[in-house]
């Protein structure tokens, strides 16, 4: 139980960053082709926001 909460906690900290900093609030395109390729680069986003935060720490 205890890992699948640290598990949810990472997962929820994504979305609720794809929601605050990144553009998920509201979506911009209609249709699930579009909506996959804007969360595709919304993740993307993030990914390369976590990678510096990453090599900025070590």
């Amino acid at each position: 139980y205890e890992i699948s909460q640290v598990k949810r906690k990472r997962i929820e900290e994504i979305f609720g960053w794809l929601k605050t900093v990144g553009p998920m609030r509201k979506l911009r395109h209609r249709g699930l082709e579009k909506v996959k390729c804007e969360f595709k680069l919304a993740i993307a986003a993030y990914d390369l926001v976590r990678i510096r935060n990453l090599v900025v720490a070590v």
